[in-house]
């Protein structure tokens, strides 16, 4: 029990402890001479998951629902007697989890696929701290997956890859996110791990004396400019991210600037554009390369700027500055304001919930057929997204691939309906076009409504331009079907012409 509490950086109360102590020993006894599949006792599973939990969200109610989230599976145990014991804030999210373990994505050819998402996604929205659970669950078992048969090691590895770890990256918890794909690319595509790791290390091989002559010059640099900073460590690219990079560049890893990348921490958001500055008076900066996440942050909340220079060998080194906060951040998503706040205590008492968690909620409300559910999720769940920027400054959250069209109709429905041009960056565009991150998207309207064709069904991506305009399609067409219709022989005065022949 101390182990376990001296492995969670956070300072609990004598409170908090009798209850981790109390959840500690419940389920020790719970799982009594139960073993997993390498031979240790059952309980070191819970207690594991717990422990990665806590590296992010020290919460107690929630640390103590992990402590104990396989008993009323696994053991004689029920959920009633833990409610008696802990509470019912603590059931209720063990009986969360235990309704997501019985959750099973096994191929989105299966019937049930659409229907797991479904069951998933209302889980989540309704306390996200079940997901919490299930993530760190997931992700000590991905570290002791070797113990199953191999079969089932793929089935699981691919499940993570494509729900688990696509979750984590939307909640903005770097670290999980990473590791989960990491260790699932292993099991999924083996041949392409290995090629993969083998390009890398070759790579480091070549450009890891350039990344600590960069880290010792810039250090000097900010040193002599008089600007404050915390840290520069180096980053290496995750395998996973890579291996889909090479994908986009076909192979060409000379095309991949940030292979490893340096990254400035520092106190204050002030610094972080000092330090930007710095740079640049020092180092030459590749043009169009500089992407500014703290005045415009990433959907999930991620914090940073970006910039790519030239070091003195004329190579291409990209550069990450932010706070230690942002940082924070970026590696623990959603719950790294725990570890900021005075107390120890969530600022908001409520459960937390990001704006895409409403909206998932928003659907499930929705009367939609399954296919459509899953359409939704692939294009406007799953996919990396973008932030486009209207001429006045507002910013539009988009998919990866989203068009003119997609904008246009996330700024207004009346401004898809009445469309007839567009100007990215102020250049003239075509609605078709492929919008890029950072675009600037100025939408030429008409007096008239625009006729809107199937051309743009097949244009849009986002789920909401696609619904409007299938909406419009639809209405159209009924239109001409229904006149035809109502249509009558006299009104061509054709009856009337038999008759008098």
């Amino acid at each position: 029990m101390q182990n376990f509490l001296k492995s969670i950086p956070h300072k609990f109360t004598a409170k908090e402890e009798q209850i981790l102590q109390k959840a500690f020993e419940f389920g020790n006894n719970a799982h009594k001479g139960q073993k997993r599949k390498n031979g240790d006792d059952y309980f070191t599973h819970p207690v594991g998951a717990s422990i990665i939990l806590g590296q992010i969200f020290p919460d107690t109610p929630t640390l103590a629902a992990t402590l104990l989230h396989d008993v009323p599976e696994d053991t004689g145990m029920s959920l009633e007697t833990i409610e008696k014991e802990f509470g019912k804030e603590v059931a209720r999210l063990i009986d969360g989890v235990t309704q997501l373990g019985h959750v099973r994505f096994k191929s989105s050819k299966d019937k049930y696929y659409v229907e797991n998402l479904r069951k998933l996604f209302i889980a989540t929205s309704q306390d996200i701290r079940v997901i919490l659970i299930k993530l760190a669950d997931r992700l000590h078992n991905m570290r002791t997956i070797e113990f199953i048969p191999p079969e089932k090691q793929k089935k699981v590895a691919m499940e993570t890859l494509e729900m688990y770890s696509p979750i984590a990256g939307r909640l903005g918890i770097g670290a999980w996110k990473d590791e989960l794909e990491d260790l699932s690319f292993k099991i999924v595509f083996p041949k392409e791990f290995e090629e993969t790791k083998k390009l890398l290390e070759d790579e480091l091989k070549k450009r890891n004396e350039n990344l600590k002559d960069m880290q010792k010059r810039l250090g000097h640099t900010l040193r002599t400019e008089g600007i404050k900073y915390l840290e520069i460590t180096g980053r290496v690219k995750r395998l996973y991210s890579l291996y889909n990079k090479l994908k986009r560049y076909k192979g060409d890893i000379s095309k991949i600037y940030d292979i490893m990348a340096l990254r400035i921490i520092t106190k204050s958001t002030a610094d972080c554009y000092a330090v930007l500055g710095a740079i640049h008076k020092h180092f030459q900066p590749v043009p169009n390369r500089i992407k500014d996440f703290i005045a415009t942050p990433k959907p999930n909340g991620y914090q940073s700027i970006h910039t790519t220079v030239f070091d003195k060998n004329g190579s291409i080194m990209e550069i990450q500055i932010r706070t230690d906060l942002m940082h924070e951040e970026a590696e623990r998503g959603i719950a790294a304001h725990w570890f900021y706040s005075e107390e120890g205590k969530p600022e908001n008492s409520g459960p937390m919930k990001p704006s895409w968690i409403a909206e998932l909620q928003a659907w499930h409300e929705e009367d939609t057929n399954p296919d459509e559910y899953l359409e939704r999720l692939k294009i406007d769940f799953f996919r990396d997204r973008i932030f486009v920027f209207t001429p006045k400054g507002d910013i539009k959250d988009l998919p990866h691939g989203a068009t003119v069209i997609d904008f246009a109709f996330a700024v207004h429905s009346d401004l898809g309906y009445h469309m007839m041009g567009a100007k990215i960056n102020g250049k003239m565009a075509s609605i078709y076009d492929e919008l890029s991150q950072e675009d600037v998207v100025e939408i030429i309207k008409s007096k008239k409504p625009a006729t809107i064709s199937r051309d743009w069904l097949d244009a849009a991506k986002t789920s909401g331009a696609r619904n409007k305009i299938r909406h419009y399609l639809n209405e159209h067409d009924k239109g001409i079907i229904q006149r035809v219709k109502e249509l009558k022989l006299q009104d061509f005065k054709i009856a009337r012409f038999f008759r008098k022949k």
